[in-house]
């Protein structure tokens, strides 16, 4: 059955139908979209900032450690211009200075920034004083480049020594240097680097580390200590003192900042020829540049004079060699500019070079021949222990042949550690088996004990002439028999008796003895050994006169003879006794 349709509602006539519906949400709230180049570009900025900022602070740093920032301070001078001139001129002043690292650069800048207000309000010593005692450790400084393991063939040094005479004569002086160091395949060690192997000790009792009373050196497992023999410090007293550990710098103090002897620069300058070789010029030079000034200036005008002397006393040696002098006026004054600085009172002479031993204490600190153990070992002074006994080619001659460093026929007499103290006493006809002795001790180069490198030189730093060392090892004194001794060496007519023999020699004789003639020694101490063809001929023996009475009943010579008796005799004959009188003058019957 179909349902009828509801009836539709009545509407009025142009009246609009409301139709009901829900008000329409809001809408939600938009977040406004942000730009993320500007948080890029800003991080950007700063990684480049902090990176140029590295990169500028690190160069910094690495500029500050630089010979050129080093050298900004006119007091530097001095050791700069000694740098440029050693080996060490291509490293920079940081790398010994402060060594590698960052931490130990910034402590340095901290610890110096001091001379910030030092330098500019002039309260710095002159010289700047050494050592310096905050170097860093060898093995972080000098290790960085030098291995400490290295074995060092030996080495030919040639000296040049020119004369201050007018041809200005030259003396050559040959050795092997014995560098050495350890052979560690062998495990053993030698020469100058002896020491980098072995542990060594030491006590310096002042600021430039030159007094050295106290020594403790380690070989083989086994401390030996040395003390110096003239030196008045109790243990007790040399407690109160640091005990160094040897290392490089010990020797190696001046390595970059040399302030070297004139002489020595200018025989390298004539040698080279970079100083022309005119009359008397070694001597000039020397005169010129061996004083100190107190200003450049005053050295300038007083090297500028060597050319007013050529002209002056050389007039010829000037007019034809006019270019050459003002060369060698400029060689001089290019050496004085890297020798003295007299603004800051340096001179070869303000700073101790250890490396040697002539000009300077240096290896002598120690190896004097006067520190000696509580068995009487000593600290050995010999040459061969780091080079060989030097070849002295006179002017006109020529360099022998270096011999071996150690002879394979040594006697055991040689290797004591007092030998170099020993010989001047144990000396006889021995010493011929392997040396020619002639004119022992004296410094004319005609035989191997002649030899001028040795015998010609005042070893000031040596200690043979300590007065306890000349006990410990002095002659022995035996009464006289009333005949003389021969004589074990060879003599000959350049011999001279007292570079030995003397009231305070190694090889004492009476005091009247004094000013006797070789001659006169042979007419009593007849030679017991003459090399052949030895250089001279040996002085014909005096022969004292016949005595033409006899002795018999006589009590003293000086009944007849005296300075004023109707017999004189010579002054140096007042004291003597009859069997010293008869040791010359033999009874006629």
């Amino acid at each position: 059955m179909t349902q009828p349709n509801p009836p539709e509602p009545e509407v009025a006539p142009d009246v609009p139908v409301e139709v009901a519906t829900e008000a329409p949400a809001a809408p939600a709230p938009t977040r406004p979209r942000r730009k993320r180049w500007p948080i890029v570009l800003a991080a950007l900025a700063g990684i480049g900032f902090l990176l140029i900022f590295f990169v500028a602070s690190t160069e910094l740093l690495h500029w500050t450690e630089s010979t050129q920032f080093c050298s900004l301070c006119h007091v530097m001078k001095p050791e700069v211009t000694a740098y440029h001139n050693s080996a060490h001129a291509r490293a920079e002043c940081g790398t010994c200075h402060i060594g590698p690292g960052a931490v130990p650069a910034i402590q340095a800048k901290l610890a110096n920034v001091r001379y910030v207000w030092v330098y500019p309000t002039n309260q710095y010593e002159r010289p700047i004083p050494s050592p310096i005692h905050s170097l860093r450790p060898v093995e972080v400084v000098c290790e960085q480049c030098h291995w400490p393991e290295k074995f060092y063939a030996d080495r030919v040094v040639v000296k040049n020594e020119y004369a201050t005479d007018e041809d200005n004569s030259l003396t050559q002086v040959a050795f092997n240097i014995r560098t050495g160091g350890q052979r560690t395949s062998e495990a053993e060690s030698r020469g100058i680097h002896w020491h980098i192997a072995n542990p060594v000790y030491y006590i310096a009792t002042d600021e430039d580390r030159q007094e050295i009373p106290w020594v403790s050196a380690q070989f083989a497992g086994i401390v030996t200590e040395y003390s110096a023999v003239d030196s008045d410090l109790t243990s007790e007293a040399l407690d109160k003192y640091e005990k160094r550990a040897m290392d490089c710098v010990d020797c190696h103090n001046r390595a970059s900042h040399n302030f070297r002897r004139p002489a020595e620069v200018i025989d390298e300058a004539l040698a080279q020829g970079v100083l022309p070789m005119l009359p008397f010029i070694k001597d000039q030079a020397v005169k010129v540049l061996e004083r100190q000034y107190a200003t450049e200036e005053e050295a300038a005008a007083t090297i500028a004079a060597v050319e007013e002397y050529y002209k002056n006393e050389l007039p010829d040696v000037y007019a034809g060699r006019d270019g050459e002098v003002r060369t060698a006026v400029t060689a001089l004054q290019d050496i004085f500019d890297r020798t003295q600085f007299p603004f800051m009172n340096v001179t070869w002479q303000s700073h101790e070079n250890n490396i040697g031993h002539k000009d300077f204490p240096g290896c002598f600190r120690c190896h004097d021949g006067k520190h000696l153990s509580s068995d009487g070992q000593a600290i050995r002074l010999e040459c061969n222990i780091c080079h060989t006994i030097p070849q002295v080619a006179a002017p006109g001659q020529v360099l022998q042949p270096l011999p071996a460093v150690q002879p394979a026929n040594e006697p055991d007499s040689h290797r004591s550690t007092t030998w170099l103290a020993e010989h001047r006493v144990e000396f006889d006809e021995t010493c011929d088996d392997c040396h020619t002795i002639d004119n022992a001790g004296s410094s004319d180069n005609s035989s191997f004990c002649a030899n001028s490198a040795c015998h010609a030189t005042e070893w000031q730093y040596a200690g043979l002439n300590a007065p306890q060392i000349r006990e410990l090892f002095a002659a022995p004194s035996k009464p006289s028999t009333g005949t003389p001794n021969p004589i074990p060496h060879p003599v000959s007519a350049t011999t001279n008796c007292e570079l030995c023999h003397g009231a305070d020699k190694v090889r004492p004789f009476p005091e009247n003895h004094a000013g006797f003639p070789p001659a006169m020694c042979t007419g009593c101490h007849p030679p017991a050994l003459q090399e052949e063809g030895q250089q001279g001929e040996a002085p014909a023996p005096m022969v004292a006169p016949t005595i033409p009475h006899q002795l018999e009943g006589v009590a003293e010579c000086q009944m007849c003879h005296g300075l004023e008796a109707m017999k004189p005799f010579p002054e140096n004959h007042t004291a003597f006794t009859v069997d010293i009188c008869t040791n010359c003058h033999k009874p006629a019957n």
